[in-house]
């Protein structure tokens, strides 16, 4: 099978496993979720999709095995296979709208573990064949860096996204040099090296990387964008176990009709069946419907989202006093005509946090001439910046916009 992609060009998926993989409902499913959510509200091309992003980290992790085969390190045919698979199959948890509402189907429980037991449902539809995909992808097999290439701060998850994202977004800060990066890893101790002349495009990753996160994933606007799906979800849950109609597909109405955390998420299969068949069709069509519920908080989080009246988005010097933010609920409620308690959806308070490294995560450890491997923080001049294990925080006070703010909005919808 030959796909051609965008961003890499022409992708071969080998005939046998990958390709049945490729083909099968739970891949498919990743053509109808957005890679980024609600971000196309800000970057009008960010309309990529989950089965993009797979098949692009699926080349991403083929380079890489042929790169450090190319250096003399073996490996099994079953485990060049078992990396890819469990490569392909690593976002097959996500839900609709990606990250933006990972936690308002099923709480306590996160997509990685959800693709896990997907991983698993497929293993036994396929009589075995992923037993080492899962092994690898839980990083329960011998042999640990094939579990790098999978889940690390420089595995081939991450090389895609920020590729292919700043492509779509069309941020060219976000470029990163993925190909020398594939070149310059190495396996010394089981462990995923980079080579020292590699160091400076290590660099380069981690501070577009950085840059990705304010600039798009963490953007005021884009956030805003996905607080009100998040409430939508929030007040069409809290109608419906209230009794109230919702409407809503099927598969929706089963996650907003009760609560889902790891307790229940283990005592029963269902759901994920359930789960395997929701999609951000399911989302943006009771988005629709929502607008036209009689309950006004429910119309006006979703007929505000359908149509781009986003919060307004003001960044805070620090944390907001609670006293403070009640008062701006009072006074929202007394403009939206909406009790206190409802008003609590219209004013919201949130906090962003990025790192640009942790050294307390999975290193990223650079292999000198000598045979000596190091952290990357004890030599790059840019992580001896103090900016090792420092989370940089932004507070941001949400408010929904009165009727002139939401038409000078429109008036310049491009202009954020």
């Amino acid at each position: 099978m030959i796909i051609n992609d965008p961003v890499f060009g022409f992708i071969e998926v080998e005939d046998g496993l990958l390709t049945t993989l490729v083909k099968h409902p739970f891949l498919i499913r990743l053509t109808r979720l957005k890679q980024l959510g609600a971000t196309h509200y800000v970057y009008p091309g960010a309309m990529h999709t989950r089965f993009q992003h797979s098949i692009g980290a699926l080349h991403l992790a083929n380079a890489a095995i042929e790169s450090l085969e190319n250096k003399g390190v073996c490996i099994l045919e079953k485990e060049r296979e078992g990396t890819l698979a469990a490569m392909l199959l690593h976002d097959i948890g996500h839900g609709p709208f990606s990250h933006a509402l990972e936690h308002s189907f099923v709480t306590g429980i996160s997509h990685e573990e959800i693709s896990l037991l997907m991983m698993e449902q497929l293993n036994r539809e396929l009589n075995g064949q992923l037993d080492t995909a899962i092994s690898i992808f839980k990083d329960t097999y011998p042999r640990h860096f094939l579990h790098e290439l999978i889940c690390s701060q420089l595995d081939m998850d991450r090389l895609d996204y920020l590729c292919r994202d700043s492509f779509f977004a069309g941020i060219r800060e976000g470029t990163i040099g993925v190909a020398r990066i594939i070149k310059m890893l190495d396996v010394k101790d089981d462990r995923l090296v980079v080579e020292r002349k590699g160091i400076y495009t290590i660099e380069n990753y981690l501070m577009a990387r950085r840059l990705m996160y304010w600039q798009v994933y963490l953007h005021k606007t884009v956030m805003a964008a996905q607080e009100l799906l998040v409430l939508a979800m929030q007040r069409a849950r809290e109608l419906l176990q209230s009794g109230q109609d919702v409407g809503g597909s099927h598969h929706l109405r089963y996650f907003l009709s009760r609560e889902i955390g790891r307790e229940e998420a283990n005592a029963k299969a269902e759901w994920l069946s359930h789960f395997a068949e929701l999609d951000d069709n399911d989302v943006e069509q009771a988005l629709k419907e929502w607008s036209h519920h009689p309950d006004k908080t429910l119309s006006l989080l979703a007929s505000d989202y359908i149509h781009r009246h986003l919060f307004k988005a003001e960044e805070l010097p620090e944390p907001i006093a609670q006293e403070d933010l009640e008062e701006k609920r009072r006074e929202m409620a007394e403009i939206l005509g909406v009790s206190h308690e409802e008003a609590a959806y219209f004013v919201r308070y949130c906090e962003s946090g990025q790192m640009l490294y942790s050294s307390e995560d999975e290193h990223i450890s650079i292999h000198f001439k000598d045979g000596s491997i190091h952290d990357i923080s004890e030599f790059s001049e840019l992580l001896k910046s103090n900016l090792t294990n420092k989370k940089s925080r932004r507070y941001y006070l949400f408010s929904r916009r009165n009727e002139g703010q939401i038409r000078h909005q429109n008036e310049n919808v491009c202009s954020c």
